[in-house]
Order: C-alpha cells, then structure tokens, then sequence
C-alpha cells in the first residue's frame, strides 16, 4: 500500500510502497477515508529536536483521521464492519493507575499513532478497536477527520473556567480557532485573539473572535487592556508555542487568572515564572491530547447541538499523493485545517491541485 513515511532521521517525508498492516487480537483495520495534518506532524517532517527525541524512523507518520472498519482482529466484537469512525491516537496500557483513575490521557505507557507506532497517512491502518469513535451517518469526512485536532480545542477550553469570563487565545491556527468556538460554546463572556498571520486572524474572527490583533504591528497588551477596561483576561489558552505569545499572554493575565497551555515549543525557553505566575497567583495547565472518553462526548455535544460549526475551519483538500505540497501549505500559514484524501474520489469538496 502507499504511506507517507519518515525513513530515517532528517527533515522531509517519501511516499513509498510498504506492507499492508494486519490487525492483531483487539485491533481493527481501516481503510484510510480523510486524514488532516497536525502542527506534530510539522515537527516531525521537519526533525526539530522534539521530533529527533521521540521518533524511530521508518515509520509511517500522521495521526488524524477518519476511515471506514474493514477488518477485524481476534477478540473484536465491533465496530461493524463498514462503519465510519474517526480515531483517538493515544493507545494507552488501561490497567495503570492513571487509566484506572480517568487519567488515561496521561498514561505514561501511551503510544501514538505516527509517533510511537505506524500511523495513518496511508491507505490502510490498524488500531486498537477500543481507540474507535463510531461517527454519525451523513458526517463529512473532512470534519470526521479532524475531530481528535478539535478535542485538542475542547480539551483546553474547557479545562479552566471560561464561562462568563474574557478569554485571550494566543495562537490562531487551526486547533487555536477551534479554542475560540469552543470557548463560546462553553459561555465565555468574551474571546480575544492574537496570532501574526491576518489570514488566520480572518479565520478566527469566522470562529467567533469578539476582536482580532497581531503583534507584529499592534501593541498586543495596550490593545488587549483597553479592549478589556484595563482588566486584563481572565483565561488564557495558549496555542502557539512562541515564547514572546505566552509572556505577552502571562502578562495579560488578570491576578488570579487561570492559563490552559496546549502549544508546543520547538526548544527550551525562558520564563518570568516570579512575576507571571507565583506573584501573581495564577493557575496554570498543562493539557495533553484529550480527556480519554470525557472529550470526545463534549465534541459529539457542540457539534451535534451546532454549536460549534467546524466547516470555516476546514480550507483546503488534498490527495495524499500531493503530501508534499500539502505539508508546504500548512507550514505557510495560509490555511486552515489541510485535509488529505488517499482517494481523491473521497474529496468532500474542490481539491487543490499543486503545480507541478
């Protein structure tokens, strides 16, 4: 079968011919539908060294996805046969005392999909059967796909409390805007945005932003306080793993004030943590993947209630054979959520097609 793969330590990825997975007791496998691209799968094509410290190449990369359950491992009793699901890329142990305690998502025998294990930028892939989110009839596969990048979104917005407070999200990629829907979906009183690129600005403003401002023009504080009464916010979600977003963010942060911090940083920074956090007396989380299943029902609630809309986010299909320039793409900061189809006969909308 064909599969974007990391073949060895260095920047880039290969599609190559590899064997087609079988699924072993309590796996199901998948034939790939929809897969979108992460900020992690960036980090991977390009080594930085989070990537070099956690991945073994060869190994088949991505970890978004839906697809439809086209074989069964022993020991599986479902899904059916011909169902669509999406999938949660976290496999953990479920017998430590973080799984056995609702902390799964923090298992420290986790494996993830593209990561640890062969993942889904291919035609084909197996997963363990309890990893499988049963989708609803009728749901785009584009929007199935990207519904684990969402319980990122979910995870973060909902772990402090937003309702009725002002919430500054710094970061307006793809899961960053997601955090905007989510936080209104949760009743937050008002939402701020800060990101560099006016594309994703625009985005954000789609997804709900009460206002928008970028940095590298606008004085992010003095805007933020004036647009807040001189408050300041009361939350913080920080998206974007730049360290000069989460001291601006910190910064902001009214006394008190709680921070959710999902974005990764390429290398070590340096933090004020005296006056950012202790002097201050923030709290501040630390959020990994999503709350394993708790998540994942918050989603199928604000998408099944419409009251999140994640379609806006979705700007680009792709066929999986055009990886390479769907990667650029997403590394450009010109898009939303990039969407690749091993099919492009699954495409749910107009593909782009790159030149050649």
């Amino acid at each position: 079968m064909r599969a974007v793969v990391k073949p060895g330590p260095g920047p880039g990825l290969e599609m190559r011919e590899v064997p087609a997975p079988r699924p072993g007791r309590g796996e199901v496998l998948l034939q790939v539908k929809a897969a979108s691209i992460c900020g992690t799968d960036l980090h991977i094509r390009n080594w930085d060294p989070w990537a070099a410290a956690r991945i073994s190449p060869p190994l088949v990369v991505g970890h978004e996805m839906c697809g439809l359950v086209v074989g069964h491992g022993e020991g599986v009793t479902g899904p059916p046969l011909g169902t669509l699901v999406s999938v949660e890329s976290h496999v953990v142990c479920g017998t430590c005392v973080l799984c056995r305690t609702g902390k799964g998502h923090l298992c420290p025998q986790t494996k993830i999909l593209g990561v640890h294990r062969d993942g889904v930028f291919a035609e084909l892939v197996a997963v363990p059967e309890v990893n499988c989110w049963p989708d609803p009839p009728g749901m785009a596969l584009s929007i199935a796909s990207l519904q684990e990048n969402f319980g990122n979104a979910v995870h973060t917005a909902a772990t402090p409390a937003v309702a009725g407070r002002k919430v500054l999200v710094t970061g307006c990629g793809p899961v960053g805007v997601m955090a905007i829907a989510a936080a209104r979906a949760l009743g937050a009183r008002s939402v701020l945005a800060s990101d560099i690129s006016d594309y994703r600005l625009e985005m954000a403003r789609a997804m709900g932003a009460e206002a928008v401002f970028n940095p590298s023009r606008q004085d992010l504080e003095a805007e933020v306080m004036a647009a807040t009464d001189g408050d300041g916010v009361d939350v913080l979600l920080e998206m974007s793993g730049v360290p000069s977003a989460i001291e601006q963010g910190f910064r902001l942060l009214h006394p008190g004030g709680e921070a959710a911090l999902l974005g990764l940083f390429s290398r070590p920074v340096t933090f004020d943590f005296d006056n950012c956090i202790v002097f201050k007396g923030a709290t501040v989380y630390g959020i990994v993947g999503r709350r394993l299943w708790a998540t994942w029902y918050q989603m199928r609630a604000m998408l099944r209630s419409q009251a999140v809309d994640l379609s806006p986010v979705v700007t680009h299909r792709l066929a999986l054979e055009d990886f390479d320039a769907a990667f650029d793409l997403m590394a450009s900061g010109a898009c939303g959520k990039v969407v690749m189809f091993p099919d492009p006969a699954d495409a749910d909308g107009p593909l782009t097609r790159p030149t050649r």
